[in-house]
């Protein structure tokens, strides 16, 4: 078997992964041993990766408005338009929206393109949505975007604060070496700050639920608490820092009262937390969406920031502020200069110097000499036509954009609009008029850096597929046809090796990154790369992989720089939308879905959108347990199923930002969100969303499932996943169908000649109908009055099962397994496919810990990310069993 070493396509800890392809071309995946992110541990969706490289729903060759093309056709017209937008209105008239999925190579063509031969600095990237408040509050301390610690800090802390971070679903490799490594020193603390309490906090000392937007607040507070103690190193502050003073003034504004009332906490909370940090050495400070998708995030950063510089705690073992990026290659998309207002290398556009060195190094016509349009502005533009022409690559803004409906409706009504994609089918390439074929993971050969600014190779291990392309393939192509020099690469090494020698270009340590070392790299050193950590200059050693422990920021002075933060006002309810949207991922899906909705494994822990909502806002909306709930602010609507927990805080919901309408009907809710940013970083918030919610009202319930993928359903509310043998759908019905026999027949393909087997009870409203051909199950379908009660999970394996049975048959119409026969129930642990019913049995059996359940069932022993949900199962059993 072949057997290649590559990197997992999903969140930014970057996992090392070895893929094995068979002699009949099956590939299997595990986690690689001997790389430094994960050391052999892989996470529910990066196991699953085998299971989403299928060609279903590819698209394999160009097409223009529709049709198929050749690709000199496709990207003729490309660069036809693009230079006739150009010519006619500047070259601000177009733009690229680039992705976090995109390798450093393609990144590095796409800036090069906009930035030094169009003079544009319209180059936004969805990098946007979740990691620029980190970028900008980076900056404004350090004077450059730079993480200074590892991963290997988390685990030599003796105190970890996770704020706006649930690590255990998002980041869940790193999870698990923080939780072993709290077990093997018990001592170890762990504070998560989170207006939920997500399953990070099974590991958590003590879990802060702060009011959304309470961060600054928080982080102020804590300033304050400190310079009346002696944590605070005043050596230093006094050698390495500015502005010390002003920060200390602002942070001391905010009276203890006030506090309580800015962050939600009562004053034990806030003085246990003070505390910890105020006596603890070795802290380590991670954030991610919670803190950065804010209206406020780039203050909520620095005020993280301005607690460790007060104390020292930077660049050495154990301590420091950690940015925890989203996604695989949002580091790398910064170090060229993705965002639209940086330079490659982490250069500055607005410094004249920096735009002068980056021109003369590429030998480029022109140089943008401003920033360039930001992701929301830059949607802005499209809808009122200042853009002529977009390019959109490897991401679909249609879903994850806030106000994605205006979004959608700009990008529609845009003159041209080009998508490049490995599916056919998104919620943004409905709308292209070009559509250019990518090659996916596993096709894929370049580069990707992790959130602790590890560089790592993405090799391929499958040949592309028919008329698939590289996405700096494409660029290049599109520029030479533009009529540009510059672009003549034939292989992804060439463009690193290009990139790594700007990076030290008249560098000589003034700048964070360079990876000079790696500049004139030969095809077979590329090919062999080993995972590194930047910087590395040529020819220079480096005795640590941390910054800043003694100094040497990126400012002129060499000095970093407090901020002086001020709260912002938390609460953006009124009295027509009182309730409090936050919105972030779960564990076993990605982004819009496009590559985890292929695999049934993900989609079996929660197949559907959903809402989280405390009993008591329930009970006040009039919403029951897994009934449908509809979600509305002034932007737009979604609906989805309500899962009453007491984990949500009082007056908050959440919802994923997964679901689209490829796989749900009324889903997208960043259609729900406002298109507020951040002043400095233009991050929209996501985190602080104000609502209403109300019952959607069904007639009835359903639930189905089918061998063949359903046509979009005539329902009011549907959710589609994938299953083992076919597919499972969630329904909701305002009216009923005037023929339900009929209704099946459209939906799942099911021919006239096949009768269905089913009955139906007028007096409860209950029909169920089977459609079989021979022995195999083709559909079944399950309606009630009330949310349909089905062992789902048993009625999918229906589809892989023999039905020759007449008694079996009507088994399957009755929705339970027989007598005997074991229901699973929901799954638990994706990674095994572990259901409750399970869990609950080995419980009964005398499995009383999540090790022992581990030992006996596997649950919980690959990635870990459900043995909080285990811990809660065999709580609960326990304590029933106790009453």
């Amino acid at each position: 078997m072949a057997e290649t070493k590559t990197t997992c396509p999903y969140c930014g800890v970057g996992c090392g992964v070895i893929a094995k392809v068979d002699e009949e071309g099956k590939v299997s995946v595990k986690g690689d041993p001997d790389h430094p992110a994960n050391f052999g541990r892989l996470c529910s969706k990066g196991s699953a990766l085998a299971e989403t490289i299928d060609l279903d729903g590819r698209l394999l060759e160009p097409e223009i408005n529709g049709k198929p093309a050749e690709w000199n056709e496709a990207l003729d017209l490309v660069a036809e338009r693009f230079s006739a937008a150009i010519a006619e209105h500047g070259p601000d008239s177009v733009a690229f929206y680039v992705s976090g999925q995109l390798l450093t190579e393609d990144y590095y063509i796409a800036n090069k393109l906009m930035k030094g031969y169009i003079g544009s600095a319209n180059i936004d990237t969805n990098s946007r949505l979740c990691m620029s408040s980190s970028v900008a509050g980076h900056r404004r301390a350090f004077g450059a975007d730079t993480v200074p610690g590892t991963y290997e800090d988390l685990e030599l802390a003796d105190l970890v604060i996770l704020t706006g971070s649930n690590l255990a679903w998002c980041h869940p490799v790193v999870y698990q070496r923080l939780a072993a490594a709290k077990a093997a020193r018990p001592g170890m603390k762990v504070v998560v700050i989170d207006p939920r309490r997500t399953m990070t906090a099974d590991i958590a000392d003590l879990h802060l639920a702060v009011r959304p937007d309470g961060d600054v607040a928080l982080f102020n507070g804590l300033l304050s608490h400190l310079a009346k103690t002696s944590a605070i190193d005043e050596n230093y502050v006094a050698a390495h820092t500015n502005g010390s003073a002003d920060a200390f003034a602002a942070a001391g504004t905010l009276r203890f009262p006030e506090l309580m009332e800015r962050t939600g906490l009562g004053a034990s909370e806030l003085r246990q937390f003070f505390s910890l940090f105020e006596r603890t050495e070795r802290v380590v400070t991670c954030y991610s969406q919670g803190v950065n998708q804010s209206t406020s995030g780039t203050d909520k950063v620095n005020a993280i920031i301005n607690c460790h510089l007060a104390t020292g705690r930077i660049g050495r073992s154990g301590m420091g502020p950690f940015s925890l990026t989203g996604q695989p290659n949002a580091m790398g998309g910064r170090e060229v200069g993705g965002l639209a207002n940086m330079l490659a290398a982490h250069m500055a556009i607005e410094n004249a110097e920096d735009r002068d060195r980056v021109q003369r190094f590429w030998q480029s016509p022109t140089m943008a000499d401003h920033a360039g349009l930001k992701a929301v502005d830059m949607f802005r533009a499209v809808a009122d036509g200042r853009i002529k022409a977009l390019w959109i690559m490897a991401t679909n803004p249609v879903v994850s954009m806030p106000d994605a409906d205006a979004v959608e409706a700009a990008i529609a009504a845009c003159p041209f609009v080009v998508v490049s994609d490995v599916l056919k089918t998104t919620d943004t390439a409905r709308h292209a008029h070009v559509l250019l074929p990518s090659l996916g993971w596993g096709e894929k050969d370049g580069t990707v850096t992790n959130s602790e600014r590890r560089i790592s190779r993405q090799r391929p291990f499958l040949a592309a597929p028919e008329k698939a392309k590289a996405d700096w393939w494409q660029l290049c192509e599109v520029a030479y046809r533009m009529g540009y020099d510059g672009f003549d690469y034939a292989t992804p090494a060439e463009i690193f090796s290009e990139h790594a020698a700007l990076s030290a270009f008249e560098n000589g340590g003034t700048r964070d990154f360079d990876i000079g070392a790696y500049a004139a790299l030969e095809e077979a050193y590329y090919d062999a790369l080993k995972p590194f950590q930047w910087p590395q200059p040529a020819g220079k050693g480096r005795d640590t992989t941390r910054f800043f422990a003694t100094g040497g920021f990126y400012h002129p002075d060499g000095r970093a720089r407090f901020i002086a933060v001020y709260p912002p006002e938390t609460d953006r309810t009124t009295t027509d939308f009182p309730l409090t949207l936050n919105t972030g991922r779960i564990r076993d899906q990605w982004h819009t879905m496009t590559r985890t909705g292929k695999s049934a494994r993900l989609s079996a822990h929660i197949a559907e959108p959903f809402a989280e909502i405390h009993p008591r806002d329930a009970q006040t909306i009039g919403i029951g347990s897994a009934g449908l709930v509809e979600i509305e602010s002034p932007h737009g609507k979604s609906i989805a199923r309500a899962l009453i927990t007491e984990r949500q805080a009082r007056g908050s919901i959440f919802v994923p930002m997964h679901w689209n309408d490829q796989f749900a009907a009324k889903a997208r809710i960043d259609a729900v969100v406002p298109p507020l940013t951040d002043p400095v970083s233009g991050q929209p918030a996501s985190k602080n969303v104000a609502i209403a919610a109300r019952p959607f009202v069904a007639s009835f319930y359903g639930f189905a499932v089918s061998v063949a993928k359903p046509a979009q359903p005539q329902a009011d509310y549907w959710a589609l996943a994938k299953a083992d043998g076919g597919w499972r759908i969630e329904l909701a019905f305002a009216e009923a169908p005037a023929d339900w026999t009929a209704w099946c027949r459209a939906t799942f393909g099911i021919d006239g000649t096949v009768e269905p087997l089913g009955y139906a009870d007028y007096q409860t409203g209950d029909l169920r109908l089977a459609f079989f051909d021979g022995e195999r199950l083709l559909a079944a379908l399950f309606l009630a009055r009330e949310p349909v009660a089905v062992a789902r999970n048993w009625a999918v394996s229906q589809l892989t099962a023999e039905h020759g049975n007449l008694r079996k048959r009507f088994t399957l119409v009755a929705g339970r397994p027989g007598a005997g026969r074991a229901d699973p129930g929901a799954t638990v642990c994706s990674c095994f496919s572990v259901g409750v019913n399970q869990i609950v049995g080995a419980v009964r059996g005398g499995c009383h810990s999540v090790e022992a359940l581990g030992r006996q069932l596997n649950a919980g022993t690959n990635c870990g990310s459900c043995r909080a949900e285990i811990r809660g199962i065999i709580d609960g059993c326990l304590a029933a069993a106790a009453e």
